[in-house]
């Protein structure tokens, strides 16, 4: 498995796993939530 955190301009924060975004901050208008991001990485595991 392959987990990259690509940090963009402007706040933007993105986390992708084999090359599918699991997590957007600017799509979602947020932050994850504590464990949301290490939960969603493990439900594509």
């Amino acid at each position: 498995m392959r987990v990259t955190l690509v940090k963009g301009q402007k706040g933007i924060f993105d986390v992708w796993v084999n090359g599918i975004r699991i997590f957007s901050k600017h799509e979602e208008q947020r932050f994850p939530e504590l464990g949301e991001v290490v939960a969603r990485v493990a439900a594509q595991a």
